[in-house]
């Protein structure tokens, strides 16, 4: 049983399933540690990911799908900024706004603009010269035959932990989540810092979006997401405000869907939708854990007034 779930394939398929959690996890990690909650981001990815995916469609380029996921992700994210800080509406109410705009708009925009299921060449796999051919336990398989977006995104966690722990920017932004107003009181503008990390956020969570559909899938459906955002908004929490957490949540999760493709050969006789809710089980057993553990950013959720 361990030979048949350990496998390099397995374990291969985890590290690319892996992407776009992180992309979207590390993106609201920065939002949520400067004090804003943004449930939105399924609906952020889902048009990235048709951003990117009509773009790939129509001109045949994967950098400027690349860049049309981004500029979507960056555009959703200032809105969200907007209506979260300047307008300081509830978080979670406004979060869902977004979250059902992006499902229903994506889709609109698919059946107008494509209409019937269609594929696209999709970022190749980019295997690491000397490295991808170390087969001592699968290791060159499962780490070094990826493609672009996947290496991006394992090296966007260290670098995000030293934005956030290194940097006055990540000072900047600890400060605003945890005491916005000691923060305003020592001359950071709050307003500015909570907006340019919903906004960073945005911004990954649509190269989270297009690592899907330009990536790992090469297509784009109705829901493509299926609720993986929320998934990453919780990995927030299970990764306890950190990008490394956030890492080793996503990998968890990347290897419950990795899998379900090895479920009717490993346990034949089990229905297939019990596979199918795992990960959604194993996202409220990990909350309901990291939430006896982890003291969250103080001031998350709760607008700034300055003066209050």
């Amino acid at each position: 049983m361990i030979d048949q779930i350990l496998t390099a394939s397995v374990l291969a398929s985890a590290i690319r399933l892996a992407t776009p959690y992180i992309f979207a996890g590390l993106g609201e990690t920065f939002g949520q540690r400067s004090g804003v909650l943004n449930l939105g981001v399924d609906g952020i990815m889902l048009m990235g990911a048709f951003a990117a995916f009509y773009t790939v469609f129509t001109t045949q380029s994967l950098l400027l799908g690349v860049l049309a996921a981004l500029l979507v992700g960056l555009l959703l994210g200032l809105a969200t900024a907007f209506v979260s800080v300047t307008l300081k509406a509830e978080q979670g109410i406004s979060g869902i706004g977004f979250y059902l705009f992006g499902l229903g708009m994506s889709e609109l925009l698919y059946q107008k603009l494509i209409g019937t299921p269609k594929s696209v060449t999709g970022f190749p796999p980019l295997a690491i010269p000397g490295l991808s051919d170390i087969e001592f336990l699968g290791i060159g398989q499962i780490f070094f035959r990826h493609n672009l977006l996947v290496y991006l995104a394992f090296a966007l966690v260290p670098i995000s932990a030293f934005i956030l722990n290194r940097t006055t920017f990540g000072l900047k932004i600890r400060a605003v989540g945890q005491n916005p107003e000691a923060a305003d009181a020592m001359g950071v503008n709050v307003a500015r810092v909570r907006y340019m990390t919903v906004m960073l956020g945005g911004l990954m969570a649509g190269l989270a979006g297009a690592s899907l559909s330009i990536a790992l899938l090469n297509v784009f459906q109705q829901n493509l997401t299926s609720g993986l955002g929320f998934i990453a908004v919780a990995l927030v929490y299970f990764g306890r405000w950190r990008p490394v957490g956030v890492l080793l949540g996503a990998l968890l999760f990347s290897f419950v869907n990795a899998l379900q493709l090895q479920a009717s050969v490993i346990a034949p006789n089990i229905p297939s939708e019990f596979a199918v809710m795992a990960p959604y089980a194993i996202t409220i057993i990990a909350l309901v854990f990291a939430s006896k553990q982890t003291e969250k950013p103080t001031a998350l959720t709760k607008p700034f007034e300055r003066g209050e």
